[in-house]
């Protein structure tokens, strides 16, 4: 609750104290933080490789974005001024949620019974699918897209995204649930032989992954004001992919930390493309992922949280473990 307050009030003096470019980062780093932790809940802690996350992306961008656009915004434009701009936002976003997760359940049930590289073939070619049909739907747009999209978002409302989105999978991994989820990621035979329903932990994990996701996606189009389905190909998911893999597949603090950096990275190389015509910034990725892949294939921060690699941390967590029976003290 402290942070939510302290979110809200730092939105009326970033927008004008540090200029607009350096905001519209930090509002995508926010966006980028709920797409790298929500991923990392399906292919951090449940082990499975999805590469159809920005499918999910745009079904939140694209059910959102009409409802404020076509529904609203042409209709009754009054509604979107002041709060109940606030609560008709509100309600897009957790339509566009709500409607990404509906869209993940139908992808998730059946394609979570492969495993390994046919899972990841399978979620890649659905996000496509998703894409291609938007891309073919005239009341979004087509392939012009939709334009004119209210601007809604602002500073509070991506980092309350951010911060539910924290707290929630947080609470989920550290649940009975997320220990289903983490012994599917260990060794799925043994999970099943323990009597844990691995397709239903999975598909859980992929729902909750895909709403986030949509909210995301959500915020994306109220705050760059117009989407097209080109913004959400394959390299859209790539992106998200290096930041979980950068991060650490099963460190949530991890994951926040990698997309921030990405974030700026992408920005300040995007001087050095202007001038040699070259987008160097897929090549760095592309990079960023072999040699990971090489050195640490679980990330810079595995399955462990930043704070536990500070020095102090490792003598609390000693010192908190009870004597065993009969120890001397």
């Amino acid at each position: 609750m402290l942070a939510v307050v302290a979110v809200v009030s730092c939105d009326y003096f970033f927008s004008d104290l540090i200029g607009p470019y350096p905001f519209s980062i930090i509002m995508f780093a926010g966006i980028n933080i709920v797409l790298a932790v929500s991923l990392n809940l399906v292919n951090g802690f449940t082990g499975q490789f999805s590469m159809g996350h920005a499918g999910f992306m745009a079904v939140g961008a694209y059910v959102s974005g009409a409802i404020t656009t076509v529904l609203v915004s042409e209709s009754h434009p009054q509604l979107l001024e002041g709060v109940m701009g606030n609560f008709v936002f509100a309600g897009a976003l957790l339509a566009g949620g709500l409607a990404a997760a509906i869209v993940g359940y139908i992808v998730g049930l059946p394609s979570l019974r492969l495993r390994g590289d046919y899972l990841a073939i399978v979620t890649l070619g659905f996000g496509e699918i998703i894409r291609v049909v938007f891309l073919n739907i005239e009341v979004t747009g087509g392939a012009r897209g939709l334009a004119g999209i209210p601007l809604l978002a602002n500073l509070s409302w991506v980092y309350v995204i951010v911060i539910l989105t924290v707290f929630c999978i947080s609470r989920v991994v550290s649940s009975a649930h997320g220990r289903a989820l983490l012994s599917v990621r260990e060794d799925e035979i043994a999970a099943e032989s323990m009597g844990v329903n691995t397709t239903q932990a999975k598909v859980r994990a992929f729902v909750l992954g895909s709403f986030f996701a949509g909210l995301a996606g959500g915020l994306f189009a109220h705050n760059f004001q117009y989407i097209n389905p080109q913004v959400f190909d394959f390299n859209r998911s790539f992106e998200v992919i290096i930041m979980v893999v950068l991060g650490g597949m099963g460190s949530i603090s991890g994951s926040i930390l990698s997309a921030v950096f990405l974030t700026v990275l992408r920005e300040l190389l995007r001087s050095l493309q202007e001038i040699t015509q070259v987008d160097y910034r897929m090549i760095i990725y592309s990079l960023i992922l072999i040699i990971m892949m090489l050195t640490r294939p679980n990330g810079l921060f595995g399955t462990k949280e930043v704070w536990e690699y500070l020095p102090g941390f490792k003598k609390r967590k000693e010192s908190n473990v009870p004597p065993a029976e009969g120890a001397t003290p």
